[in-house]
Parts: C-alpha cells; sequence; structure tokens
C-alpha cells in the first residue's frame, strides 16, 4: 500500500470479493481501515506485527496488542493469521531473535484469553530465503548452523504445538539475479529442469526447489509435519534499464503458472498434492516505493483496477498464456564434460570448484552409484555436468576453458547423467 493512488479500502475489497479468485489477503501491519472494510466479506485476513513491536508482545504488552488490533474486528473479518515480523530472521539480530517465539506464545495466550471466538487464529511468522546453510540440492539443504538450534528448533516447536504453519517468501527472482541462472526455470517455462541425485526428483521450476529446501531443513530437525504458507511470492513487470529479468512476459508467466498451480494443489516432488496457502504479491503496483525500479512494479493490477497483465487472477476474465501447464521438462540434450587431455590438477579444481557451488556431488561419494570409478576424471566430468545442468546456461560448462558441450549422454550402467 505504499502508493498515494490507490482506491479507498472498502472498494479495494468489492473488487477481491466481486471479480478475483482469491479468498485471502495478507496486510503488513493491522490497518482498521482495511480490516473494517473485509468485514462480512468472507475473506480470510493476515495481519502482521511489525518487528519493531515484537518486544513489546514479549514484555507483557500482548494482551493490550489484542485489545487494540484484533478483539474490535474478528469475527466481523475473520483474520485467520497473526505474522509475528516479517523475515526477522534476515537482520541478523541476536536481540530480537531471541524474544520471537516468546512474543508469539505471549500472543497465544492473549488470544487464548480474550474469548473462544479468537482461539481459532493462527500465530505464526515469515522467514526470507537467507535460512540456508549454502548451496545444494534440495532434499540436502539445512538450516543455517548459527540459527538452526538455537532459532529455527524453538520456533518449530512452537508452530507445532500450536498447530500453526510457518510463513515463508519464496521469491525465485530475487535467486536468478544472484545466481545469473536460466530465468526459464525460475518462471516456470519448460526446461531440461533441475536434478536432485539424492532424492532422484527431477525439478521442473524453482519455485518447487525453493520450497522442497525448506521442506528437507524443517524435517532435519524433526519437524517435517509442520505446515507451509507461502506468505509472499511475486515477479516485478519492470525494472530499470539494464534489468532483463523484471518485464511483462516474465511477471505474466511466473504469477500465470503460480495461479495455475496452488490452485491445482499437485504439491511439490518432496511434498506431493500438499495444498499451500498462498500470496502474491502484490495486489497493486506501487508509486510511492523506494529503491530501484522494480520495487514498484510488482503489481497484478493498477490502482484502477485494469490487470497489468493476464495471470489468471480475475474471475471471468481471459485465460492466462501458460506455456508449460503441466509442469514438465524436456528430455536431456546437452551435456557438459572435460576436453580431452585436461590434466588431473585442473580436474580436481574443476570438482572441488562445482562442489562448492551446488553441483549434486552426493552421486560421486564412496559408495554412492557414480562413485566408480573412483578417478578424478570420472568424478570431475558428473559434478562438472551436474553444475551446467543447475546453471542452465552454456557459459556454466567453460571451467577456464576446460569444458565442452556434447550431445553424448555420458551415462554409464546404473549411473545416469539426469
Amino acid at each position: 500500500m505504499v502508493a498515494d493512488n490507490l482506491r479507498s479500502p472498502a472498494d479495494v475489497a468489492n473488487f477481491i470479493v466481486t471479480k478475483t479468485i482469491f479468498d485471502s489477503v495478507k496486510i503488513f501491519d493491522t490497518n482498521p481501515t482495511v480490516l473494517q472494510a473485509f468485514a462480512n466479506t468472507n475473506i480470510t485476513m493476515t495481519v502482521t506485527v511489525p518487528n519493531g513491536e515484537i518486544p513489546n508482545l514479549s514484555n507483557g504488552g500482548a494482551a493490550a496488542w489484542v485489545n487494540t488490533n484484533i478483539r474490535p474486528f474478528h469475527p466481523q473479518t475473520k483474520i485467520k493469521y497473526i505474522s509475528v515480523g516479517n523475515e526477522v530472521s534476515i537482520l541478523n539480530d541476536p536481540a530480537l531473535n531471541s524474544v520471537l517465539v516468546p512474543a508469539m506464545r505471549a500472543l497465544t495466550d492473549a488470544l487464548r484469553e480474550a474469548g473462544p471466538q479468537f482461539q481459532d487464529i493462527k500465530v505464526t511468522t515469515a522467514q526470507a530465503f537467507n535460512m540456508f546453510e549454502g548451496e545444494t540440492v534440495p532434499s540436502l539443504t539445512r538450516f543455517r548452523i548459527d540459527q538452526a538450534k538455537p532459532f529455527f528448533q524453538p520456533l518449530l516447536q512452537y508452530l507445532r504445538e500450536t498447530k500453526s504453519p510457518l510463513m515463508v517468501n519464496p521469491y525465485p527472482y530475487y535467486q536468478v539475479n544472484v545466481m545469473e541462472n536460466n530465468v526459464d526455470f525460475f518462471v516456470f517455462r519448460k526446461t531440461q529442469g533441475m536434478f536432485d541425485g539424492n532424492s532422484g526428483k527431477v525439478y521442473s521450476n524453482a519455485l518447487d526447489a525453493l520450497l522442497d529446501k525448506t521442506y528437507s531443513a524443517m524435517l532435519a530437525l524433526g519437524f517435517g509435519d509442520v505446515d507451509i504458507v507461502i506468505s509472499e511470492t511475486g515477479w516485478p513487470s519492470l525494472g530499470d534499464p539494464g534489468n532483463v529479468v523484471a518485464n511483462i512476459d516474465n511477471a505474466a508467466s511466473y504469477n500465470g503458472h503460480l495461479i495455475r498451480k496452488i490452485v491445482s494443489g499437485i504439491g511439490t516432488p518432496l511434498m506431493p498434492n500438499r495444498k499451500f496457502d498462498a500470496f502474491i504479491f502484490g495486489l497493486f503496483n506501487e508509486n510511492q516505493k523506494p529503491g530501484p525500479l522494480f520495487e514498484r512494479y510488482w503489481g497484478l493490477f493498477q490502482p484502477d483496477f485494469t490487470p497489468v497483465y493476464v495471470s489468471g487472477a480475475l474471475r471471468d476474465g481471459p485465460p492466462p498464456n501458460l506455456t508449460n501447464p503441466d509442469f514438465t521438462v524436456i528430455p536431456r540434450t546437452n551435456f557438459c564434460v572435460p576436453k580431452p587431455g585436461v590434466p588431473d590438477d585442473q580436474l580436481q579444481k574443476n570438482l572441488d570448484y562445482a562442489c562448492s557451488q551446488g553441483a549434486d556431488c552426493s552421486r560421486i561419494q564412496p559408495g554412492a552409484v557414480c562413485a566408480d570409478p573412483a578417478t578424478v576424471s570420472s568424478r570431475a566430468k558428473y559434478a562438472m555436468d551436474s553444475f551446467f545442468r543447475i546453471k542452465g546456461v552454456d557459459s556454466a560448462c567453460d571451467f577456464a576453458g576446460t569444458g565442452q558441450i556434447t550431445t553424448v549422454d555420458p551415462s554409464y550402467g546404473n549411473c545416469r547423467y539426469l
């Protein structure tokens, strides 16, 4: 809502109810005018406790917060989730991290004391994707060592006790900018996908990979039963000159496929048939938002309710143009192998680099399916190709001029280059 040209909350609520497929809305505060506008609409709401108010909740202020921000509105306005803070872990603030779960517990207690009509509200928190240790395949992903036990374990324990979900903010847009990968994989277009050699799963898109990374990290701590909510995701439709990924085509592809995926309930490779609550960021472009140009162009709609592009969000609107509606992958035709004659010391460097940069090297460890022959040449070939596949661009097979792309499948025996 960082804009000076938005319609009134009442108009927006009417638009969502009468024109869109959406049944839930998230706001980043407890704006009373917005909450009032959604009364008696059957739209469920997620409200947010600002990060700066978290210490007060844990220090005796939870009951007053509920009395001010929840009691006047619920249940006429159906508040489903309260997110305590937003992306707290990304701030790397030990003091704030230490009071998050106590604040959530205090808020849960305050809701319970407020009366039975408030006990169906789930208290949770939204986390960003800086929470993982290094780069690896989804099934081997773990929470950061410095946060796994002290932060995520008590958080997930609380969520299990209260049957509340963990909210996460997966943004493939930021992943493609950081990793300089093939954008098609990140916006659901058909590619050769990404292979997780540890689980044997093939990923057709980046969102599935991010969600399964979250699940694997939770499972490793013993909390695979805690639900996951996609509390923010989306793609900007315009960016500054030189930003080649923030455009209407990519935004339409990402959000159009996203809506189809969520509505279908097909889940992910590690969580098949899992239905996710998901929130698209955002409803409108925001003309007052600071920062680079793309920050102002995440919206599905202009402030006058005109679609920025066809996404499938309108109830009676045209269908989106989906190039990969079944979320399948293209069979591989290109592989990355060392050039003939590359010495072992260079191959070892290639091997070390690929494994340190996210290549799936689990299949070349002792006893694994591609471990033999246990030569530098064989292991480097597999690691180089895994790196090439994950990155998805021809330049990823360079390896200081020692790699080459071939159409000959290097698979042998049970070792498949998938």
